[in-house]
């Protein structure tokens, strides 16, 4: 049985041409770390993460630098005992991707995002950018609780899908991840 175009998209990029990404990534290596794009390149997948070809809907390529995610030693400002290095980065490398993003472009809400590529020093990843602003995005149903003040700043708080993914809140059962933490749950006696 024949299947929809977006299927033999994404079977395609489950092995893509290396040949063609390897010199897609040398032009990305070169250019800026964020730039926006005109449309996306994995079109499947950016509509299956809501993308739509209409005003209101910004498609930004990010690129991030791989490894280093231990804090580095502060200093200057604390004492002694709190100058430890010990632990490290919890976040993803999407979820940063993701907060870059909002960064540079501040009117915009992040909606999600997708990995493109990955080479030996970076992470290159597409992410999706919606202008609540916009009366195309107010009037359309799909897309139009973003607009309303509670999604605000959202990749800041950690309510983007790959910011609770990497939150621990992608769990198939809600007890792999125990809520509040484990030292709260000491302090309450369960």
């Amino acid at each position: 049985m024949a299947q929809g175009l977006y299927h033999y998209i994404a079977k395609e990029w489950q092995k893509p041409n290396m040949e063609i990404l390897r010199q897609r990534m040398i032009d990305w290596r070169e250019s800026d770390a964020i730039v926006k794009v005109s449309k996306p390149l994995r079109i499947d997948r950016a509509r299956a993460l809501g993308y739509k070809a209409k005003k209101g809907f910004v498609i930004v390529r990010v690129r991030i630098g791989r490894g280093g995610h231990k804090r580095s030693r502060p200093n200057a400002g604390r004492r002694s005992k709190r100058l430890h290095t010990r632990k490290n980065l919890k976040m993803s490398y999407q979820w940063i991707a993701e907060q870059r993003a909002g960064k540079k472009f501040k009117n915009l809400e992040v909606l999600n995002s997708y990995q493109i590529g990955k080479d030996g020093m970076h992470y290159f990843y597409e992410v999706i950018l919606v202008d609540p602003a916009r009366p195309e995005i107010k009037n359309d149903k799909t897309i139009n609780w973003i607009t309303k003040s509670a999604n605000s700043k959202r990749v800041f708080r950690g309510l983007t899908s790959a910011a609770k993914k990497s939150r621990g809140l992608r769990s198939k059962s809600r007890q792999q991840k125990v809520r509040p933490s484990i030292r709260a749950r000491g302090r309450l006696g369960k």
